[in-house]
């Protein structure tokens, strides 16, 4: 049963949890004192926006990624504002599930072409003759 949802349009906003901590990395005094890391949580047992088919589709394609089987963690310290932080998150939060929710593209096998197989062919043979040259020579 396949499955076209566009995430980028859902609103998630009483969906999302969202914690924040003191960032590792370059900020001088700053970074000792704000708290500019962002980690977005969402529960997938817990969504009113998904159906328990799209739940189960997106605990098996996520499986690796989950945290308890449950929720999806994104964290992101990219910059120094919480705020944009928060908005990265969430962005990543929506790539991630718009990734689940993308149909595969089927991959049609292309044809080799005959002039390619023939030169695959003549180069084997042309080292095969190498080869077969480089035995025992008799007097």
């Amino acid at each position: 049963m396949p499955i076209s949802k566009d995430i980028r349009k859902l609103d998630f906003s009483s969906e999302l949890e969202f914690l924040t901590s003191r960032s590792s990395g370059p900020g001088g005094q700053n970074v000792n004192k704000v708290e500019s890391k962002v980690e977005l949580r969402f529960s997938i047992s817990n969504s009113v926006m998904f159906t328990d088919f799209e739940k189960e589709k997106i605990k098996s394609n996520l499986s690796k990624q989950l945290i308890d089987n449950d929720s999806i963690r994104v964290v992101c310290q990219e910059n120094r504002s919480q705020l944009k932080n928060k908005e990265i998150a969430l962005k990543k939060f929506k790539e991630i599930l718009q990734a689940v929710f993308t149909e595969a593209k089927v991959r049609k096998p292309s044809e080799i072409p005959i002039e390619v197989v023939q030169k695959r062919l003549s180069t084997k043979k042309r080292d095969g003759l190498i080869k077969a040259n480089r035995g025992k020579v008799d007097y």
